[in-house]
């Protein structure tokens, strides 16, 4: 009986010394050892790749924003601020109806087949809303120029990048609303577009946020 107990008693230590030493490499050791290596290495990525301007973060470079004016009262879907080049639609699950203390939309996509009735009208009114707004005196966006991107949402629905098609459809408008020049415009998206990931992964594509910051800087030059 005492054998018994002293056993027990034994298997019970061992398994309690177990339990500490792994919680100390798995909880502890191992998670400083991987941030210290992510923030080292990989501090950007790590910290949620987010765009700072002015000093302070103002978006991360993975998830797209609305540029959008106040909304007007009885008005319920905001326009578009048309001096800001405009990212892709956010038709995805909605604006969160929850927690109402931030104003956040939901991620997703909208689920719609190929031939929904309900997605080529919103295909169709968008590529009418982008020929409408881009259009300018003495520029008339063709409905042939509009890109896919510029009226379809991504799989997320927070796409932050655009085709360089679509920024270059945009140039004049936001020269001409920003008392800007068309060549320093088009200059600017030229600047910020990149290639190819690795030179072969994935598209070409400007980044709307980094793109506005830059815009910014550009139209405070005067």
């Amino acid at each position: 009986m005492n054998n018994s107990v002293l056993n027990t008693g034994r298997l019970l230590w061992a398994g309690l010394r177990a339990l500490l030493v792994l919680t100390l490499v798995t909880g502890v050791i191992y998670p400083l050892a991987v941030t210290g290596v992510a923030q080292a290495l990989f501090h950007d990525k790590a910290n949620g790749s987010e765009i700072r301007a002015d000093g302070k973060v103002v978006g991360s470079s993975l998830i797209g924003q609305s540029y959008n004016l106040p909304l007007k009262k009885g008005q319920e879907t905001p326009e578009p601020d048309l001096k800001w080049f405009q990212g892709r639609p956010q038709n995805g699950l909605g604006t969160n109806s929850v927690n109402t203390q931030y104003k956040l939309i939901l991620s997703g996509a909208t689920n719609l087949s190929a031939d929904s009735k309900v997605l080529v009208q919103q295909v169709k009114d968008a590529q009418a809303a982008v020929i409408k707004d881009n259009s300018v005196p003495g520029y008339t966006v063709k409905r042939s120029q509009v890109p896919a991107d510029a009226v379809t949402s991504s799989g997320s629905g927070l796409d932050p990048d655009i085709s360089p098609a679509y920024a270059d459809l945009q140039v004049h408008r936001v020269a001409a609303r920003n008392g800007l020049s068309v060549a320093q415009v088009q200059k600017l998206v030229d600047e910020q577009t990149k290639g190819r990931t690795l030179g072969f992964v994935g598209e070409p594509r400007v980044n709307v946020l980094e793109l506005n910051i830059a815009l910014k800087a550009l139209a405070a030059k005067g």
